[in-house]
């Protein structure tokens, strides 16, 4: 298809292929939204500790930062769609294994085992997927197609949750467990029919794989983020970010369970409402940085972030926490939308998977650390004290892009200078 002035007039709804994906992605995100649930409560059943949500989350989230390592290295030397159906087809399998396991009884080594490997093959998935949106779409239509990927996602992590919390409440989380394991094979059915077009001419001649290490590959995408100021001040805002959010999900659902004297019902309800938050965000991303630029943007995104966070730790009910969550989860989509979008931009196409995975590699280090601490925490001295101070901690992250090169980043300004950039370093 060219990528001529006609596509990107076009809607996207009726661009087959991107529908395609659009459809297989979307289904796959219902899934996950009950492992999103089903997990946790798996956990909190069987040992009551919201520090051993912890301890699962930072293994899974560490086994996801290694991955990430070579992610990108796969993703540029690889087919991208065989890539993101094989991630998928292992999750199938591996997380199939948690409910026949358990009709033995709680097995909780075994979600060691599994959720780590399911999180590196998830981490692959992700690049692959981030990068294959370039291929997708024109590139004015970049930040357009993943905010409707998003808003998808978000609207069927709406009904998720709430299903995932009727039937985990009525038959057990590792119902929803099978049913997030069903979820892979429809989005894995669904990329088969998926086909992706080829860079732009040019492009990655001068950049083919295969040449170097492996560590010298991934270090060419560390040092394209580092030699961008915008991408080098995201990334190391947003480890700070990440440290301080990782185990939010963990911490919310000790939350509504222990202190609101919530059910599996609840937690399900809570989360699916949020997620309308998302939706939300991904609505407004588009407008917002067309009318407003990058940089305004994105530190807004996340000053609200942490106004949220601190509001959770404050309020005692859980309709508050409800709308709370939502807000939340907006500024979280508009600020991940925005960074995701303008990688995309400046990215070279042959370059884009190193990029991608060092910068997920580098600000999602701090993660698994972070959410030991924010569920040890939690368990000690309260969630409201662990709230005020990781809320306070993001909202320090949106004020810090006001002394970065972030504040001054728009929208087209900053692409232009950054492919100028990378040609020159090139060049060089």
């Amino acid at each position: 298809m060219s990528r001529g002035a006609d596509p990107v007039r076009r809607p996207l709804w009726r661009d087959r292929n991107f529908g395609a994906y659009w459809v297989a992605q979307s289904l796959s995100a219902a899934g996950d939204s009950f492992a999103y649930i089903a997990v946790p409560l798996l956990v909190l059943h069987a040992t009551g500790s919201v520090a051993q949500m912890g301890l699962l989350t930072a293994a899974a989230g560490a086994a996801s930062v290694g991955a990430g390592i070579f992610g990108g290295i796969l993703v540029d030397r690889y087919d991208r769609r065989t890539l993101m159906i094989a991630a998928d087809l292992a999750r199938l399998v591996l997380y199939s294994l948690i409910p026949l396991a358990w009709l033995g009884g709680p097995q909780i080594w075994l979600l060691f085992v599994v959720l780590p490997i399911c999180e590196a093959a998830g981490m692959v998935f992700q690049v692959a997927a981030v990068t294959a949106v370039r291929n997708l779409v024109d590139r004015p239509r970049i930040t357009e197609a993943n905010g409707r990927l998003q808003a998808t996602y978000a609207a069927a992590a709406v009904g998720g949750p709430l299903l995932a919390g009727v039937v985990s409440a009525r038959f057990g989380p590792t119902a929803a467990i099978a049913i997030n394991a069903a979820s892979f094979a429809l989005s894995a059915a669904g990329l088969w029919l998926v086909r992706l077009r080829r860079p732009d001419e040019g492009e990655g001649a001068d950049g083919a794989v295969g040449r170097e290490s492996r560590l010298a590959e991934f270090l060419a995408g560390a040092r394209f983020l580092w030699r961008q100021p915008v991408l080098r001040s995201l990334t190391i805002l947003l480890s700070v970010f990440i440290f301080l959010t990782y185990g939010f999900t963990d911490v919310l659902v000790y939350h509504v369970k222990h202190d609101l004297g919530g059910s599996d019902g609840t937690v399900g309800t809570v989360l699916g409402l949020a997620a309308l938050g998302t939706i939300v965000g991904a609505l407004l991303v588009a407008p917002l940085r067309r009318r407003r630029g990058f940089g305004i943007t994105w530190i807004g995104a996340h000053t609200v972030c942490g106004l949220a966070i601190v509001g959770i730790g404050l309020v005692g009910d859980v309709r508050g926490v409800t709308v709370l969550t939502a807000v939340y989860l907006c500024g979280l989509s508009v600020g991940g939308i925005c960074s995701m979008s303008l990688r995309q931009e400046i990215t070279p196409d042959h370059l884009l998977g190193r990029v991608t995975s060092a910068f997920w590699s580098t600000h999602y280090a701090l993660g698994p650390a972070g959410a030991a601490v924010l569920t040890w925490a939690a368990g000690r001295y309260g969630v409201t004290a662990v709230a005020l101070v990781a809320g306070a901690g993001c909202l320090l992250v949106g004020i810090s892009g006001l002394f970065t090169p972030i504040r001054r980043a728009g929208s087209e300004p900053v692409v232009h200078r950054a492919v100028q950039q990378a040609a020159t370093s090139q060049a060089s």
